[in-house]
């Protein structure tokens, strides 16, 4: 099945059933939305059903977010909770629009991932006055001390396993790790996220903690000479932008007849776009070397085709059970756990923290990490869209 129809994990089997126990054995007081409607914090012996949880995600235009959006509205119905699951479509007032909805009607807890990290003070405000807990879902929200519990994946291990692949892409390291036979100087270029997650300096300081050894030794150069984050930065992660970026650089610091052998990209649309620009500019397979991330279909499809060198597999499916998890500890009046309390500073405070591990997808890792697990089909990825 695609992860679209099979959103739940091994690990997370028992939600249901907890849920049925909840309902059956534990008696509502106060009810729908009675923490936001009262100010105070939803009962811990109401059942799941009493209960209404705001899910809040960025957008619709990438795959990975609408995955996560029905992965978490999934679980936590599963699990016996109402779900109201709302998508801002990169608009900053839109989001806040929604988050503020979503507390006038009475929910109980918050999940956002939210597209401006420090753009909700008001809405968190709001929250914490009316003691419904928010828990940060994979983008860090910050400059708050109203955020409560914070979800996502070893964002700077991320960075460093992009920075690897590409190393490894250009045979400097192989596979293993070990080093490899090639020793350059290979021409390279860098992107980077969007300024306003707090993830993409995690994942850019993570990839240069690998990179620029090789760039102080010469085994690679950026010839463009844009190697600080704001350089290399894409606003909102946007694949056209990224498109343009490339091909600026392609026209000017490779207008000499240079060609550029591998990408550091933080994302698979990023990828795509960098991808674009590339064959644009007369390049053909085998491309240079591109790294990726959330092992999006249609970048899954171009690595099974030898286009893209490699993507991050972020299984959105653990990360929703984590979250829903961490819900359920806040609405039953307990702590979730944290296996992190000391990285995640969000310029007022250290968010506890729930880390999950990524891994890295080569094209001969296709089948065991992605088709195996349930994440994609193997039509889809041969198709390169979701059933």
């Amino acid at each position: 099945m695609s992860r679209r129809r099979d959103v739940a994990v091994n690990k997370k089997l028992g939600l249901t059933a907890l849920g049925a126990a909840m309902a059956i054995g534990l008696t509502a007081c106060g009810g729908e939305g009675a923490g936001a409607a009262s100010g105070e914090a939803p009962a811990a012996t109401a059942a799941p059903e009493e209960l209404t949880i705001g899910v809040s995600m960025p957008t619709q235009t990438s795959e990975r977010w609408i995955a996560d959006g029905n992965a978490v509205k999934s679980q936590l119905e599963e699990a016996g909770y109402k779900v109201e699951l709302q998508y801002a479509n990169d608009d900053i007032p839109t989001q806040g629009q929604q988050i503020d909805q979503m507390l006038t009607q009475g929910a109980d807890l918050l999940i956002v991932a939210a597209i401006d990290g420090t753009a909700l003070s008001s809405q968190l405000q709001a929250a914490a006055d009316a003691n419904v807990k928010v828990i940060s879902y994979d983008r860090l929200i910050r400059e708050t001390e109203n955020v409560d519990f914070y979800v996502s994946f070893d964002n700077f291990k991320v960075g460093v396993a992009q920075g690897t692949a590409l190393l490894t892409g250009l045979g400097v390291l192989n596979a293993d790790g070990s080093a490899g036979t090639a020793t350059g100087p290979f021409n390279v270029e860098l992107f980077a996220g969007s300024l306003d997650d707090n993830n993409a300096g995690f994942f850019f300081d993570g990839a240069m903690s690998v990179l620029q050894p090789k760039i102080d030794d010469g085994t690679l150069v950026v010839k463009s000479g844009q190697t600080s984050i704001e350089q290399a930065a894409t606003l909102r992660w946007a694949q056209e932008t990224a498109q343009k970026r490339m091909e600026d650089l392609l026209t000017g610091s490779y207008a000499d007849g240079s060609k550029v052998q591998g990408v550091l990209s933080p994302y698979d649309g990023i990828s795509r776009g960098i991808i674009t620009a590339l064959q644009g500019n007369g390049y053909t397979t085998p491309l240079p070397v591109v790294t990726g991330q959330d092992a999006e279909i249609a970048s899954v499809k171009l690595i099974n085709d030898g286009v893209q060198s490699s993507t991050i597999f972020k299984d959105t499916r653990e990360l929703a059970a984590q979250a829903v998890t961490a819900a359920e500890a806040f609405l039953e009046g307990t702590e979730p756990e944290a296996n992190d309390t000391e990285t995640y500073d969000n310029g007022v405070k250290v968010v506890p923290s729930y880390l999950l591990p990524v891994e890295t997808v080569y094209k001969a890792d296709i089948q065991s990490k992605l088709i195996d697990s349930g994440y994609w089909t193997a039509d889809e990825v041969a198709k390169g869209q979701s059933d």
